[in-house]
Order: structure tokens, then sequence, then C-alpha cells
């Protein structure tokens, strides 16, 4: 059987179109806006640091210059329109996903008993029922609003006392929901007062389910192996993925690579005439953590660019930085730019640029440059931007 290439330049315009990083960043960014933005997207991962904006916040941002954090809270914590819980991490979700959320709660819930009885200190199991009743008494709470008079340890993040093992473990498995955050503590309320009853209600099979997990994967993907369509969500197992492939009357095609590699993957049968917008050449400023990029591998396959975080590693042994945030042009990834909002200074401190081999300097590329960095200080709530004069710009 002949298999159809499909070759780099079409595939990245699939990709990215898929990524919704084709078009121009317009839109409200709040409201409908946002939340079909989501919604297309599948999710948008949360992370914790704010070297200018948290991750979820730069991933929106680089797809609606008008979007500001406090948009996703109206989503979030208000309508409730979005929830928040697990793909491969932390993640923002739409609430018309949730029943298929009640596989992962299942699965969940014996693998999280088995692992945490021995990862983290004895004693949650019996702090479940009490919590429950406590949370639906006197409403939601955060971890250290539950178990007075247990040991607290600095000896880090895993070492947790009991009673927020419990929280986490009925968050992990649907009893709970976060309701809302304060300074990024995480707020546990009873999931019957978060969320809508129908949706509650709703239990898809878990055929219908893992049906449904990996259409809308390869859906918001383009093209995709079973490994990565399992990874998507990380709910599906690989088994699970690959018999689906077989069975779904998807096709097989080979992607080419940067280097003109082929990778066999399976995409949707006319895949090969697809015509995908020609992407924008504005250039953006992604998050580390943007869906484009979450896998490393696929990223340096399509697009030639290697990336990795070296948050853990040792300053001196750092090629770029602590928190290096990728540059996009077009279909191209560019550069990296090393950059932190110093909020007590009012500036966006500009420290590392650097270009990727045969990137051409231009003043037209400068000045798309200078004109995201104004967007992004503006974003991050500052008013000047300090560039090391070393950079050249």
């Amino acid at each position: 059987m002949c298999v159809p290439v499909l070759d780099n330049k079409t595939a990245r315009a699939i990709f990215l179109d898929r990524h919704l990083l084709s078009s121009a960043p317009t839109g409200s960014g709040k409201g409908d806006d946002l939340l079909d933005l989501i919604t297309r997207l599948g999710f948008v991962q949360v992370d914790s640091i704010n070297t200018v904006e948290r991750a979820h916040h730069m991933i929106l941002r680089a797809r609606r210059t008008k979007y500001r954090p406090n948009n996703l809270s109206q989503l979030l914590e208000t309508e409730h329109s979005l929830f928040e819980h697990w793909t491969h991490d932390a993640s923002v979700i739409p609430s018309q996903f949730f029943p298929h959320w009640k596989l992962r709660f299942a699965r969940d819930a014996e693998k999280l008993k088995r692992q945490w009885r021995s990862w983290r200190r004895a004693g949650f199991e019996e702090k479940v029922d009490a919590l429950l009743d406590q949370i639906a008494v006197e409403g939601p709470k955060s971890s250290a609003c539950v178990g007075k008079g247990e040991k607290r340890s600095s000896g880090g993040w895993w070492d947790w006392h009991p009673s927020k093992t419990a929280l986490e473990y009925l968050w992990r498995t649907g009893d709970l929901s976060v309701t809302h955050r304060v300074s990024f503590k995480k707020f546990y309320d009873l999931t019957e007062r978060v969320l809508d009853a129908e949706l509650i209600a709703e239990t898809p099979s878990e055929e219908d389910s893992i049906d449904w997990l990996c259409n809308a994967a390869l859906d918001r993907l383009g093209f995709a192996s079973p490994n990565e369509i399992a990874a998507f969500w990380d709910h599906v197992t690989l088994q699970e993925a690959k018999d689906w492939c077989v069975n779904a009357g998807v096709i097989e095609v080979d992607i080419e690579g940067h280097d003109g590699s082929l990778k066999r993957v399976f995409a949707r049968d006319g895949i090969m005439e697809e015509t995908p917008p020609k992407p924008t050449n504005r250039l953006r400023i992604l998050s580390p953590f943007d869906p484009a990029l979450r896998d490393r591998k696929r990223a340096e396959r399509l697009f030639g660019f290697h990336y990795r975080i070296e948050i853990f590693v040792p300053e001196a042994k750092r090629q770029y930085g602590y928190y290096v945030f990728p540059i996009m042009e077009g279909d191209r990834l560019t550069g990296r730019i090393d950059m932190k909002a110093l909020r007590a200074e009012d500036v966006l401190n500009v420290t590392g640029l650097w270009w990727e081999k045969g990137v051409q300097v231009t003043p037209a590329r400068l000045d798309r440059l200078h004109r995201e960095l104004d967007l992004m200080a503006d974003f991050s709530g500052v008013s000047n931007i300090r560039i090391d004069p070393t950079l050249g710009l």
C-alpha cells in the first residue's frame, strides 16, 4: 500500500491552524470568544511561574492580544463554564467536557490510593469523609484551612499533611472541584455546588469516552501517532489509542519533518486535499508551555526547534536562561528571548536574545520584535522596557 506523504510546509500550516496560531490574534479575548478559543484548543495548561505572566495567560494572550487574566477568572470562577483538572498536567478545561473526565476519576481512584499510600504520609484515607462533611457545612476550603493540628513539613512539595492529601484526592477523583484561587492557592467545594447538575449526571460509557477523547485529540492535532493521541488528554492508554486508530476509519500518512525525514501517523481522510491558511508573519512570543510546543520532540521534528526548559539546570550550566520564551514568526520558530517583568521597578527587563541559525536580523524583524515587546509590557502591567545594550536592539 502506498502511504501518502504530507510535505513539511503543509504539515506546519495544518498544525498551526489547529493550534490557532495561523491567523492574527484578534478578537475580544473574553466571554464567548474566550470560551470558544479554549474549547477549540481543548484545554490550557495552568502553571505558577510568573516571570512575565503565568503560562495559561501567556497561551491565551498569544492568540488574543486583548485578553487579560480577569477574563479567564470570569469563566472559571463565576460562570463555571470552565473547570480545573488534569490532562498531562493541571489545566483549565471546558465544563462541557466534564462527563468524559469521569473515566479519569474512576481510573485515578484506585491508582492514587495505591501510589499515595507510599508516596505521601499515612492517614489521608481516614480524612476523606470528614473533609467532605466539613466542606458541605462550612463551604470552600484550601489546604491551609483543613487539618488543624496535623504536622506541616517543609520537606518538599510532596510532603503533604494528611488532610491536604485527602483534598487533592477528592479533587482528582471528582467529588470536589476547584471553585477559585487566591494568590494561586486552590479552594475546593463540592462538585455539585460548582458545576451544572446535568453535566454531573451525564455518565458516558467507557467506550464512548475513549472514542470521544481520541476523536477530540486528533481533531485538535490534525495528525498524530497513537502515542500522541493518548498523550493529548492523558486519559486513554496507548493500547486504547492504537485500537481506536485501527477501528475509527482514519488513514495513515507520512509527515515530512524539517529535515526531510518521515513519520507515520494517523489523520482524517481528506487531509491530503486540505488547503490550510498561510500563517501570518506576525511575530509572537510564546509560553514554553504553549500547546504547539508542549511536545518538544514533535516541535523539533516539525520545526527544527530544539527547546528545553532550564529551570532545574544550575545557572552556570544553562545554555540560555532560567525561563526563556520561544519566538514564532509565520510557520517558523525563529528565536528565543529571556525577559522578566520587574513590577517593583515598573519595567520589562530583557536580558537575552538568541536567533536561530539562518535567521536574518533585518530592520523589519526588529521592528516586529519591538512591537511585540511593547504589547508584552502592557500585558504584564509595566510601563517601561529595559533591554541589555549588548543585545543590539
